[in-house]
């Protein structure tokens, strides 16, 4: 009897723990809810840089990957998600490109984590002082591949301008407004529509400030 209580303690200890805890079944909003836990300990100067021991990079290495959301955002070199999400190895899927845009490159990618590594959740993150957004608004002449860039950010700053408040916030409007609109475009995937119609998967906006590193999600 004490045999088979032993044996059902070690079920249930087994049931409730994962070694690689970003690869435990995670719903999406319990996905989202560890990005806005994993942001407050950043900005709150608490970050536990979790899983990025060796026995994680040994584990991922010979388990896979099986990460708790897909990040589309931007390149600055300020805003790297899986520090001020406080997340480790092969807890995020990270796609970053120059004004969180989405072209063909950025939408396969964020397709493979949706069909193939089955994320709960993704993110476009959008950030303060964006460097791309700011140059759609001013719409210059620009070196190289810049206009082309420039070009899939401009609807969003064309749409913002026709707003009736303030036009010193224009940067502050255009930058949301582009998430929204990577949104839609993400969104007309059929790959990643039907993991929305069959709630396993949320899509979400998101704003890093970076004055204070904190986080501000979108509705």
């Amino acid at each position: 009897m004490k045999k088979q209580s032993y044996l059902l303690s070690i079920l249930v200890f087994s049931s409730l723990y994962c070694p690689l805890e970003a690869q435990c079944k995670v719903t999406p909003d319990a996905a989202i809810k560890a990005l806005q836990n994993g942001n407050a300990r950043y900005v709150s100067g608490k970050s536990k840089h979790p899983r990025i021991d060796p026995e994680r990079r040994r584990a991922t290495a010979l388990e896979g990957q099986t990460p708790i959301s897909a990040i589309l955002g931007c390149a600055d070199s300020r805003v790297p998600p899986e520090i001020i999400f406080d997340q480790g190895f092969a807890d995020l899927f990270v796609v970053r490109v120059a004004g969180n845009v989405c072209a063909v490159p950025e939408l396969a990618s964020i397709e493979y984590a949706v069909a193939v590594l089955k994320v709960p959740s993704i993110v476009v993150l959008g950030h303060t002082k964006c460097g791309a957004v700011d140059a759609a608004i001013k719409n210059g002449a620009l070196p190289g591949s810049l206009p082309e860039l420039v070009k899939m950010i401009r609807p969003a700053v064309e749409s913002s301008e026709g707003d009736k408040k303030s036009k010193s916030d224009l940067l502050t409007r255009a930058t949301e407004q582009n998430v929204r609109n990577t949104i839609a475009e993400l969104t007309k995937s059929s790959v990643i529509k039907s993991a929305i119609d069959s709630k396993e998967l949320k899509v979400v906006g998101a704003i890093r400030h970076l004055e204070d590193g904190h986080v501000t999600w979108l509705k």
